[in-house]
């Protein structure tokens, strides 16, 4: 028999993180969520997006001063842009912190769980016997992912788990743990966790 990765949505937690009691003889090893400004910065590009705002302004300010403006001109022609980019960059960066707090990341003895979504949560139970790898990526800013390669009968959603699903693997998508502060300590968990079950 092949254990599956489920999907569900739910109204209540009886367990922080899950959407039903644990069974009997399992128990929680490691809960975290992500480091939301490292979420914001790799997944939701917030800082690809400051240098396209910043280029759409000093384009603005060039066009202003090509034209015969004064610097106070071109300034103050550059005002809207801003702003305007100011306040899109803040939306963006809420999101993100926001789908970091709304996420709960659960190691239990015997699966991986994911808890996420702002306005409807849902949450994808992977079963260890329905991981064929687990992969530790390190980042400069000492966070860290553990993509999760499924076995190959597994369907699970790219678009549904974004963004934890590891980036531009989209024919088989990785469900991933993203951005933890701790993500090598979380790796040596989910090792040993599966190495006793198995």
């Amino acid at each position: 028999m092949v254990m599956r990765a489920t999907y569900s949505e739910y109204d209540s937690e009886p367990v922080r993180g899950l959407p039903a009691m644990l069974p009997p003889g399992e128990r929680i090893l490691w809960q975290g969520a992500p480091s939301w400004r490292s979420l914001a910065l790799d997944a939701y590009r917030v800082r690809q997006l400051t240098m396209y705002f910043a280029a759409i302004v000093m384009a603005r300010a060039s066009w202003l001063l090509w034209n015969g403006s004064t610097l106070g001109e071109a300034l103050q022609g550059c005002v809207g842009p801003a702003a305007f980019s100011a306040v899109c960059l803040a939306i963006v960066t809420g999101i993100a912190a926001l789908a970091a707090r709304a996420t709960v990341y659960t190691i239990t003895n015997r699966r991986v769980v994911i808890r996420q979504g702002v306005a409807l949560e849902s949450t994808i139970n992977l079963p260890f016997k329905a991981i064929e790898s687990a992969n530790l990526r390190m980042r400069a800013d000492g966070t860290g992912d553990i993509a999760l390669q499924t076995v190959r009968d597994q369907r699970v959603s790219y678009l549904w788990l974004w963004p934890h699903v590891r980036s531009w693997h989209i024919t088989r998508p990785q469900p991933t743990l993203r951005n933890l502060p701790d993500a090598r300590q979380v790796a040596d968990t989910l090792g040993r966790a599966v190495g006793a079950s198995t």
